[in-house]
């Protein structure tokens, strides 16, 4: 887990940030991103044990998240809507795992509509089988994105033509 301490700005000097917000070095850094979008001038300091470590700045944030999240090119992204209440990511898994694919992150938020809007990278890069089982499992499909997913469609769409034409 990357912590506070690990992320501050090798680009700001140690009298920036004075008067600002203050976190701590062991704080987890997706606890620091609120702190920082609250902070007057979007910075925060860092400090253990009363002493000042550094500051924390909007670019320094940005690429300690870029380094919790590995790059894949085999991957895809599907999002999801439920209920909050129906909301678990055992069965997200499950459901993912059911289309011999696996995730490899999962961002959630609320939705405007109060329902729960759940994003997966998952281990494919065409997420078609995988929103099939998740559809399955009673979770609303609402987007996907995957660099082979748009030839699998185009060509999903001409083997329903075919067959079509074929029962005639």
């Amino acid at each position: 887990m990357i912590k506070a301490k690990d992320v501050i700005s090798r680009d700001i000097t140690s009298e920036e940030g004075s008067g600002s917000v203050s976190v701590s070095g062991e704080m987890p850094l997706v606890d620091v991103l609120p702190r920082l979008l609250d902070a007057p001038g979007r910075k925060v300091v860092v400090e253990s044990s009363g002493e000042k470590l550094g500051v924390i700045d909007q670019t320094s944030l940005l690429e300690g998240i870029g380094r919790m999240i590995a790059p894949r090119d085999d991957s895809s992204l599907v999002t999801v809507e439920c209920v909050p209440g129906d909301y678990s990511a055992s069965r997200l898994a499950h459901a993912v795992e059911d289309a011999d694919a696996h995730i490899v992150d999962l961002w959630s938020v609320p939705s405007d509509n109060g329902r729960l809007r759940v994003t997966m990278r998952i281990r494919r890069s065409d997420p078609s089988s995988a929103m099939h089982s998740l559809e399955r499992y009673g979770y609303d499909v609402v987007d996907s994105a995957g660099s082979d997913f748009q030839d699998a469609e185009v060509a999903f769409e001409r083997l329903l033509a075919l067959h079509t034409l074929l029962n005639v």
